[in-house]
């Protein structure tokens, strides 16, 4: 196994600079100097991004950038000694030890191990003080092979030797020690994984408390046994990423937070874990494998992000039903016509390959396209109502959130209806799933009794008292959006283009997008506003990405390297209708992208509902021209707004806001 650090990987006593940029690009170099990566530009963007993700300073006037790059020949630790601390994020001030580890895309077991015993001695004050004495580059390498040195691993992942959990106790013996499981786990599963493992252990053994870990890095991850979940008194889960086997510890009190956090307060994690176990009214793992986010912004949350959060989630769930049933239907009506609405029925159950219509093998697949479209886009309301009980109350509120869902469509309450059950369901699953419980019950909650009075209640709820008035409430908006012309129909298209573009894939844009879509199902060809307004919001959502594609090669001096990359891609998302492509270079200089985006987003939707654009799809951009009537004005709606915004910014960053100091070399050359 080659060295993970060589001499040539080791810069001491260097003044890098002042940003976490400049430090970054120059162990970059030294990386591919030594052979170990193909180019800069590649493994600089893949580092940056990931840096953008979540600092990567902790406690001790360290940093730890790492990332996986396809650039990456082999597993690389580059190490930087700065004469001059850079601030990488963390609470205590800027760092002066620095490590970049750098891992190819398949980096090999062997390898990811030695990394995360690295990152695992960084939280040894000892090893710290020898590297800052360190008279030499040899010495420092000398001092990081002492340290990677492979040791038998203890169930959980945690090295044997370290895991400080040394109570002297078996899951079954009798003793008043309080027992903590925990979980941990980063994007990149490399670094913050084990050290926040390390930290928690640590903090554990001070509080003399038996903590067992889980890691679930790239390193591989040994399953708690199911002996030692069971005797556990509470939870603990350090993650930015899903949990994997989430519900093994349903039931159990549930401490959650991003894992940085777990190496930033890993002893106020476990006092508060200490806490939830004592607490009968204190967030139970409900089983499942909902988002971790979720877990670990909900004890911050009040009551409206807690609602944003819900829908968002119940929106991006509902979308692939209602793609891949819009698209359907769009190619019903391309292959059978717009008459394809009056006899689908009829052509799917009466007809066949052997028995084919009047129109044809054409108007017969038109017809199943069409019916198999209608068929998936019915889901729209259940999926959404079942999505947003999802979010809130996890696994146990997917049932109930559809039964809800459902009976919103039944009672025509639509897509209103959907959030209302959703929400009603989600509440409901939840307030019982936490419920103190005998042990021997807890398994029959999730499955059986939750989805069975949740749904009673919440979709009780839609039948007996909220049903009937959104409906009402739902015929009254639909009137009213048929009804727009002229004028008014030009102003909603401004109007929904501001929201596409003003959080490029956040609540509001989620909003705009789920009502232009939620009209879809009550589109025929007498009645096209549904299908003008989804044009409108289609066209809008493409400009952003667009616009920035095209600001980049307008002025690229303005722009990263990083930027420029993100500018090329741009162009694909931006004609396929993902608007968070344009996302990268908001995070960057929000003031100046955002108010750009929406200025000429807003110009392209009032231009598509002024020329009556239609789109019978929900998603695809300028890929499903064939749903799309006046796709030529379609088109010069959007590159009217992508011109306007992308000279917008363009004059934003040189003339009217002063361009901040940048690294210079952070920027490519002209």
């Amino acid at each position: 196994m080659s060295a993970l650090i060589t001499p040539e990987l080791v810069a001491l006593d260097s003044n890098l600079g002042l940003e976490p940029s400049t430090v970054i690009r120059h162990l970059v170099e030294l990386v591919v100097a030594s052979g170990r990566a193909t180019e800069v530009d590649g493994l600089l963007k893949d580092a940056l991004a990931r840096e953008a993700k979540t600092s990567t300073g902790i406690p001790g006037g360290l940093a730890i950038p790492h990332c996986r790059s396809t650039a990456v020949t082999q597993p690389t630790l580059a190490f930087a000694r700065l004469a001059s601390p850079v601030d990488f994020g963390s609470k205590d001030g800027p760092a002066d030890l620095v490590f970049f580890i750098a891992a190819p895309d398949g980096a090999d077991q062997e390898h990811l191990k030695l990394l995360a015993k690295l990152a695992r001695s960084l939280m040894k004050k000892d090893f710290t003080a020898s590297l800052r004495s360190a008279g030499s580059a040899a010495e420092i390498v000398q001092l990081v092979g002492a340290v990677v040195t492979p040791v038998p691993v203890a169930a959980g992942g945690v090295p044997a030797a370290e895991t400080g959990t040394g109570t002297g106790t078996s899951a079954g013996a009798h003793t008043a020690i309080k027992r903590l499981v925990a979980v941990t786990a980063c994007p990149t599963g490399i670094a913050h994984t084990y050290m926040a493992a390390d930290a928690l252990v640590a903090a554990a053994k001070e509080a003399g408390v038996d903590l067992q870990v889980e890691t679930q890095g790239s390193a591989g991850a040994t399953p708690l046994a199911s002996s030692i979940i069971a005797a556990a008194d509470a939870v603990i889960f350090a993650v930015d990423v899903d949990v994997r086997g989430r519900e093994r510890f349903a039931g159990l009190p549930v401490i959650s937070s991003p894992v940085k956090r777990g190496i930033d307060e890993p002893a106020k994690m476990i006092q508060e874990a200490l806490a939830a176990s004592e607490n009968p009214n204190a967030r139970r793992v409900a089983g499942g494998t909902g988002a971790v986010a979720d877990d670990s912004t909900e004890a911050n949350e009040h009551f409206g992000q807690k609602v944003k959060r819900a829908l968002l989630t119940g929106v991006s769930y509902m979308i692939p039903f209602v793609a891949g049933g819009g698209l359907l239907i769009a190619l019903g009506f391309l292959l059978g016509g717009y008459q394809i609405t009056e006899v689908a029925d009829d052509v799917v159950i009466n007809n066949s390959f052997g028995n084919l219509p009047e129109g044809g093998l054409l108007a017969y697949l038109g017809a199943v396209f069409f019916k198999i479209g209608a068929l998936s886009m019915g889901f729209l309301v259940p999926a959404l109502a079942g999505y947003i009980a999802f979010a809130i109350a996890d696994r146990p509120g997917i049932a109930p959130g559809f039964v809800a869902g459902a009976v919103a469509g039944f009672m025509d309450a639509g897509f209103l209806g959907g959030i209302v059950g959703g929400l009603l369901a989600g509440v409901v699953a939840a307030s019982i799933g936490r419920l103190s419980v005998p042990r021997w019950l807890r398994s029959l909650m999730p499955v059986v009794i939750i989805p069975l009075v949740a749904s009673i209640v919440a979709s009780g709820a839609m039948f007996f008292v909220l049903g009937g008035p959104i409906a009402l409430l739902t015929l009254g908006l639909s009137d009213f959006l048929n009804g727009l012309t002229g004028a008014s129909a030009i102003v909603l298209g401004i109007i929904l283009g501001l929201m596409m573009a003003f959080d490029l894939g956040g609540p509001l844009n989620k909003v705009a997008y789920a009502f232009a879509v939620a009209g879809l199902g009550a589109a025929t060809v007498a009645n096209q506003a549904p299908w003008q307004i989804m044009a409108a919001v289609m066209a809008a959502g493409m400009v952003p990405p667009l616009a920035m594609a095209l600001a980049t090669v307008i002025n690229k001096k303005l722009f990263t390297i990083a930027e420029r990359e993100n500018g090329k891609a741009a162009w694909l998302l931006g004609a396929s209708f993902i608007t968070e492509g344009a996302i990268p270079f908001a995070a960057a200089d929000v003031f100046r992208v955002i108010p750009a985006s929406m200025l000429g987003a807003a110009v392209t939707g009032g231009l598509s509902m002024m020329w009556g654009v239609t789109s019978k799809a929900p998603h695809g951009g300028v890929f499903v021209f064939f749903a799309i009537d006046n796709f030529l004005l379609f088109v010069l709606s959007i590159v009217i707004g992508t011109v306007i915004s992308a000279f917008a910014v363009v004059g934003l960053k040189r003339y009217v806001v002063r361009k901040p100091k940048v690294d210079e070399a952070a920027l490519a050359t002209a």
